[in-house]
């Protein structure tokens, strides 16, 4: 018994805890409810005050627009009087006296000159402060308007000055005059905007409201009723009439409604509505769920279609490395299916010469001690299909996160990599063809040279082998050389003979490795390499030109990692240009001189400068200097700088040229230097 009551005692205790915690519920849902309608309460009474606001405001428009309705049709009908004058004073006071609105109204011929004139018996003369001539500019352009579009057309409103100290804004209207088609005159009526608001027909427009007409900014130019708005429900409605618009505003006295007036109504609401809230709160948890659970279908439904559209593949795997879900585009990859994919305990796509490799890489990244952040840069690896193709993929991949922030696996998206390479080999060889392409367009551009340069060492050949032969024909006769001195010779002779054949055959092999040479991979090679390469052909070139080359290399030679065969030719192009430029008459032959020179720049980089004495470049030409295919000289095809341009920008550098101060124009481009020792170690 001793041990069965602490646990009775217990039991009850947190069932009465458990009832006084619904009780506490129950409550504060009902104060919640009794809050909320008197909440709604209150909006709904500034929603009807605001409604009744925009309802006055859209009436009162209504019934402007009808007395301006009234008002032109009063003026026209003043026209039957327009020969006989008294006839037409007396229809305009009787129009004046019925429409209060209207202050003054004038008869104008054509030419806007006042014939006659009325003003309203209910208030001082319109203009007897201000003369109407200096009144008359917003008139006058109304009744230009209404000239053109022949029919009635409302001015811009105006402040006329009174004697009282105030004044009235008033509106002009004109009314063209016609008899058998032609224009005679025009009706001109003079409209107090004052006048026209204390006019309306309905006298409860002003009894709770204030109307005023107001500017765009909000001033204030006319008002009636006797009350002044209190500026929390208003009403704009802009009123439009022919040629103009009047911005109106409508002012409820009324206040934002208090709580002490509907406080008791509320309670009483809420205490007897408060029995059914736990109700209706649980009818909408339910309908809450249902909603949310039809939300999850159609946003799962809608995850499997933009999934399976995908052209990229997707796979999860959870900490242990097994697959759990692959979507369509991964298994088209790969050619297993995704029963396949979760069924095998090692990934099946695996080539088997790389699994070792790959379970090291897995073990890794699957280790309890891993970091799971995201990965912001993919990896690339071999893939292998279901036929045994191997295929290369880029993986991204990004920690898979639960609701509850555990890391539960990671999810990889995986792009295929097949067709990119395939269309990098392919830029390739048309990129190796290309070169091959300008290195023969440029031997082709040298043949003549070539011929120039091979016929010394072959004339030479040819000279002291005759004259070897005329030594040996000689030798038997009586006054011929002794042997001693006929050897030597023929020894020298045969000496020059291999000289100038090894000269003409380095001509020869340096044509031939720079045609023959293939892209390769960048390679680390010193300036002053890469300059003798090309050198045999740039002096082929100053020969014909009869300039002198000169090299100024900065020492310690910068070592460059570039692709040479392409920098070889970005070198030869600048050259030759160079020498090219130097070829007319307007330079000299002592000023021929092409200087190739080398410096560092900024500690990484190579600056190269090709430096000619020349006449220079115009600026138009300097402008379009590195488009393709545009040239300067009838048999170029303006590939030459443009290639240049891309090779440089390729390495990552900036070709530019600038002229020079005593003539000529200089070249420069800038190459990466090749990493030291040090930096490759760190």
């Amino acid at each position: 018994m001793r041990d069965d009551l602490p646990r009775s005692m217990s039991f009850g205790g947190r069932r009465r805890w458990r009832r006084a915690l619904l009780w506490a519920a129950l409550v504060m849902l009902m104060l919640v409810a009794q809050t909320l309608l008197v909440a709604l309460t209150v909006s709904y009474e500034s929603s009807r005050a605001q409604e009744q606001a925009e309802e006055t405001a859209t009436l009162v428009a209504a019934e402007i627009r009808q007395r301006a309705q009234l008002v032109l049709q009063g003026l026209q009908a003043l026209h039957r009087r327009h020969g006989d004058r008294t006839a037409w004073q007396t229809e305009a006071s009787a129009l004046l006296q019925t429409h209060r609105e209207m202050v003054r109204i004038e008869r104008r011929d054509t030419g806007l000159r006042i014939n006659d004139a009325a003003d309203s018996p209910y208030r001082d003369p319109l203009f007897s402060r201000w003369p109407r001539a200096e009144m008359d500019l917003e008139t006058e352009v109304a009744c230009a308007s209404a000239r053109r579009t022949m029919s009635p057309v409302f001015s811009r409103s105006q402040f006329v000055p009174q004697h009282n100290g105030l004044g009235l804004e008033v509106v002009d209207v004109c009314v063209p005059l016609q008899e058998a088609g032609q224009l005679v005159g025009f009706g001109v009526a003079s409209i107090a905007l004052t006048a026209l608001l204390d006019e309306l027909r309905a006298p409860e427009f002003t009894r709770r409201h204030e109307l005023s007409f107001v500017e765009a900014d909000g001033t204030r130019l006319a008002r009636s009723g006797a009350v002044r708005g209190a500026g929390v429900y208003v009403a704009d409605r802009v009123v439009d009439l022919a040629g103009t618009s009047l911005q109106l505003r409508v002012d409820a006295v009324d206040r934002r409604p208090s709580l002490i007036p509907n406080l008791a109504t509320a309670l009483v609401l809420g205490l007897s509505l408060g029995l059914f809230a736990v109700v209706l709160l649980l009818v909408r948890d339910a309908r809450r769920r249902a909603r949310a659970e039809e939300a999850l279908a159609e946003a799962l439904a809608f995850r499997r279609a933009m999934e399976d559209s995908l052209i990229t593949g997707l796979r999860a795997r959870d900490r242990d490395g097994r697959i759990v879900y692959v979507n369509p585009a991964f298994c088209a990859m790969v050619g297993f299916s995704m029963q396949e994919l979760q069924q095998a305990t090692e990934p099946p796509y695996w080539p088997p010469e790389h699994v070792p490799l790959y379970r090291r890489r897995q073990a890794d990244r699957l280790s309890p001690g891993a970091i799971a952040e995201p990965a912001r840069e993919g990896y690339e690896t071999l893939f292998m299909r279901k036929n045994g193709e191997r295929f290369p993929v880029m993986v991204y991949e990004a920690p898979l996160v639960d609701r509850s922030g555990q890391h539960t696996g990671w999810m990889s998206a995986v792009v295929d990599l097949s067709a990119q390479r395939k269309v990098e080999d392919l830029s390739r060889q048309q990129q190796e063809r290309l070169q091959a392409t300008a290195r023969l367009a440029s031997v082709g551009e040298m043949a003549s040279l070539l011929s120039h340069e091979l016929n010394q060492p072959l004339a030479a050949i040819a000279s002291y082998a005759a004259g070897s032969l005329n030594l040996l024909d000689d030798a038997p006769a009586p006054d011929a050389l002794p042997p001693d001195e006929l050897n030597g010779m023929l020894r020298q002779g045969l000496q020059r003979i291999a000289e100038q054949a090894e000269r003409a055959g380095r001509v020869i092999k340096s044509v031939h490795d720079f045609v023959r040479r293939r892209h390769q991979a960048h390679e680390v090679i010193a300036a002053d390499a890469l300059i003798e390469s090309v050198l045999p052909l740039v002096r082929l070139q100053a020969r014909k030109s009869g300039a002198r080359i000169e090299l100024d290399v900065v020492q310690p030679v910068p070592r460059l990692k570039i692709d040479r065969t392409m920098v070889e030719q970005v070198l030869l192009n600048l050259a030759r240009n160079g020498l090219q430029a130097m070829e007319s008459d307007a330079t000299p032959l002592e000023r021929r001189v092409l200087t190739l020179r080398v410096r560092v720049v900024q500690g990484r980089w190579a600056a190269f400068s090709v430096i000619d004495a020349g006449p220079g470049i115009a600026p138009d030409i300097g402008q379009k200097l590195f488009t393709p295919f545009f040239t300067t000289r009838s048999e170029g095809m303006g590939l030459g700088l443009s290639l240049c341009r891309t090779v440089i920008e390729q390495h990552g550098g900036a070709i530019d040229f600038e002229p020079q101060g005593d003539g000529g124009t200089a070249f420069r481009f800038t190459l990466p230097l090749a990493p030291t020792r040090a930096e490759v170690m760190a």
